[in-house]
């Protein structure tokens, strides 16, 4: 659990809608500026399909096994064994976690929650880690909650005071610091990184 803590303390996400440069160019920026593990999330509007998303993900996957990142899948169950994913990240709307558990039991879970009913719901005793938030206002996630702010670390920390957990949801190279501070382990982010004018800086910054 202690090394898992380490490993989500930059934790990066991204897919080709993100990107106004290559994807590739800018995962290997954002590993050579620090980043600790790495989630595919290729969703949304301009996203890739099939075939193309599958290659783009191959690519991203080897460079993340080549410098010992992470490699997290969100969602997208049918990518994490030809990607051979390390991990899995879902919302409360995706594939249910003890689905996953039993279909994946090697593999790490994260699991997004954003208010005490939802952490009531889910199996947390299943997961590996929570992904606390949206911390702030995002652009990047057209359908994101109401921002619920670090308080919601501060409260999941008095819950669960050995369970990793990352903040997430409209964190900057500004914010990032208080995010810790409450009581999180790491801080995931994707504008932050992609949108940078200097990646190393910006991932030395969060």
């Amino acid at each position: 659990m202690p090394e898992l803590r380490q490993k989500l303390r930059k934790y990066f996400i991204m897919g080709s809608q993100n990107c106004t440069g290559n994807p590739v160019e800018i995962l290997e920026e954002a590993i050579a500026g620090g980043i600790t593990a790495f989630q595919y999330r290729e969703k949304g509007t301009g996203s890739l399909t099939g075939q193309a998303k599958l290659e783009l993900g191959k690519q991203l996957r080897e460079i993340c096994r080549v410098n010992g990142i992470l490699f997290f899948i969100n969602d997208d169950v049918d990518l994490v064994v030809p990607l051979e994913a390390d991990g899995i990240h879902v919302g409360q709307d995706d594939t249910p976690v003890d689905v996953i558990q039993r279909q994946f039991p090697n593999k790490i879970i994260g699991l997004s929650v954003s208010n005490n009913q939802e952490v009531t719901q889910s199996p947390i005793e299943l997961v590996d880690y929570i992904g606390a938030g949206p911390m702030y206002a995002t652009t990047t996630k057209k359908d994101a909650k109401t921002p619920v702010g670090v308080k919601w670390i501060h409260t999941l920390r008095d819950r669960f005071p050995l369970l990793p957990i990352v903040g997430i949801g409209g964190i900057t190279t500004n914010n990032a610091s208080s995010v810790i501070e409450a009581g999180a382990d790491g801080v995931s982010v994707i504008s932050a990184i992609t949108e940078a004018r200097d990646i190393k800086k910006a991932v030395g910054k969060l």
